[in-house]
């Protein structure tokens, strides 16, 4: 069996430190590079086309989730979590992570991963169905929020969720568009597509999310793409990349 080649991507210097050292005792692994941010880990992942990503989640700029979705879902390594923070394992599991390991880093919990990082390897199906199956016996309920909390100056404001409009990234924060009115919350696009009911509030581009309900029309753009056109007039971009989202609530016709 070939070698297993690794990419670490952590913002902490002793915490790459100690994956290079526990890996390096075995001998069917080579680490091809590390990053110390997430910012990096993308152009890494392309230039240096690893086996396995050992993904922290909690990091500066950008989280470990942030990473995973802007990858290639065809291209992408197999990953897994690397991380202090067991409250995310769910949501891992749910974008198909291979394993979820918990810092400080056992030497006998990181050789469990590497086998089945091997195993789903050779494995013919494309996700490990182990895990897959241990979900649905969990029976993991995801719960939506309804109300998002927002900050104008002073003031903190319960915003109904329904009465949003659209939503566009705007840095390290999102932008809030509801009626005339306009909101930033500080959160990434990524972590908030997962609180928000997709069959509402529907990512259809990197930078955009939209309510469904406020949709009247949408006209065939170039390279696949949609224009999106709304109740109060905006007119949006439906990227071909989040096609098959809008599909699942509209049908095929787009």
């Amino acid at each position: 069996m070939k070698d297993l080649r690794v990419l670490i991507v952590d913002d902490e210097p002793l915490a790459r430190r100690r994956l290079k050292r526990l890996l390096q005792d075995d001998s069917g692994t080579i680490v091809v590079g590390e990053c110390s941010q997430a910012s990096d880990a993308i152009a890494a992942v392309d230039r240096l086309n690893p086996d396995l990503v050992l993904l922290d989640i909690q990091m500066p700029n950008a989280d470990g989730f942030t990473v995973l979705d802007q990858m290639d879902p065809i291209k992408r390594p197999a990953i897994v979590f690397v991380t202090a923070y067991a409250e995310h394992a769910a949501r891992a599991f749910d974008l198909y992570a291979v394993d979820y390991v918990l810092k400080p880093v056992q030497r006998t919990r990181l050789r469990d991963t590497l086998r089945r990082v091997r195993e789903r390897q050779g494995s013919a199906t494309r996700f490990d169905q182990q895990i897959l199956d241990a979900l649905r016996e969990l029976q993991i309920a995801r719960s939506y929020k309804e109300r998002l909390l927002v900050k104008v100056r002073d003031r903190v404001f319960f915003l109904a969720v329904a009465d949003v409009d659209w939503i566009e990234a705007a840095g390290n924060y999102v932008r809030i568009h509801t009626g005339k009115s306009k909101y930033l919350l500080r959160e990434t696009m990524t972590n908030l597509e997962h609180v928000l009911d997709p069959a509402k509030l529907t990512r259809i581009h990197r930078s955009t999310i939209i309510n469904l309900e406020r949709v009247v029309e949408m006209r065939p753009w170039t390279r696949g793409d949609y224009q999106v056109i709304l109740q109060n007039g905006e007119e949006l971009l439906l990227s071909r990349t989040y096609r098959d989202r809008v599909r699942e609530q509209w049908g095929r016709a787009i």
